[in-house]
């Protein structure tokens, strides 16, 4: 089977960059099957993402080896990854549990390339559906005096599974700056799509109040200014 990879990265923009790295990888002997590329007017970066076949065999470890001049020339933050590879995740959840249901479901049809390590709750109520899928359980309450306490151990699940991905589904707590600084582009939070028209901790009843009929969800990467 041809190796397939995928390449992201970042960097300031200018000319060239799409060239440059489209170059590489025909040099290289890899055949482009994905591209998407987008330019951030507002802070003058431009990100990259190639998924590529590698026709002639060559290793992830020579091609991010060969890589690295071009990376640096253009000041790159980048990253080379094996797609048949599933992302090690943990999933965070607290009291409500219709993401982490979809979330098992997804990963156990397949149809989601993830390796789940762990889910985390600070609450019980899910601690069986996630036994019977053979899966790892830590309950890590948490209050404002063992916040700290309780983010060293999460800390420490994530090291111990070598998690790459933290999910936050439907989990009803803050993460602290230290967390969000540790895993930048590492977490993703599931959330309604009520903002920014309902704000605060009960916005389902403010839509209901207001006759809103359909309800959706969105995701994004959390940073320390969103969440």
């Amino acid at each position: 089977m041809t190796p397939r990879y995928v390449l992201t990265l970042s960097c300031p923009d200018q000319i060239g960059i799409v060239a440059d790295v489209s170059r590489f990888l025909v040099q290289m002997g890899c055949n482009i099957t994905e591209s998407g590329q987008y330019n951030d007017q507002g802070n003058g970066r431009f990100f990259l993402r190639n998924t590529f076949e590698s026709t002639k065999g060559v290793s992830l470890n020579l091609l991010r080896e060969a890589f690295a001049p071009l990376a640096d020339t253009y000041q790159m933050d980048a990253k080379m990854f094996d797609a048949a590879v599933k992302t090690p995740t943990v999933i965070m959840v607290s009291k409500f549990g219709h993401c982490l249901n979809d979330l098992l479901f997804r990963w156990r049809s397949g149809s989601l390339p993830i390796d789940i390590k762990a889910v985390i709750s600070n609450h019980r109520d899910f601690q069986d559906l996630v036994e019977d899928a053979d899966l790892p359980f830590h309950y890590l309450p948490v209050t404002a005096e063992t916040k700290p306490a309780q983010e060293a151990a999460l800390e420490e699940i994530l090291d111990r599974t070598d998690a790459e991905l933290i999910v936050l589904a439907r989990y009803m707590q803050v993460l602290s700056h230290d967390i969000c600084a540790r895993h930048p582009g590492q977490i993703i939070n599931i959330h309604h799509s009520f903002l920014p028209s309902f704000k605060g901790a009960r916005p389902y009843h403010q839509a209901y109040e207001r006759g809103v009929k359909l309800i959706g969800a969105t995701a994004h990467y959390v940073t320390d200014d969103l969440d």
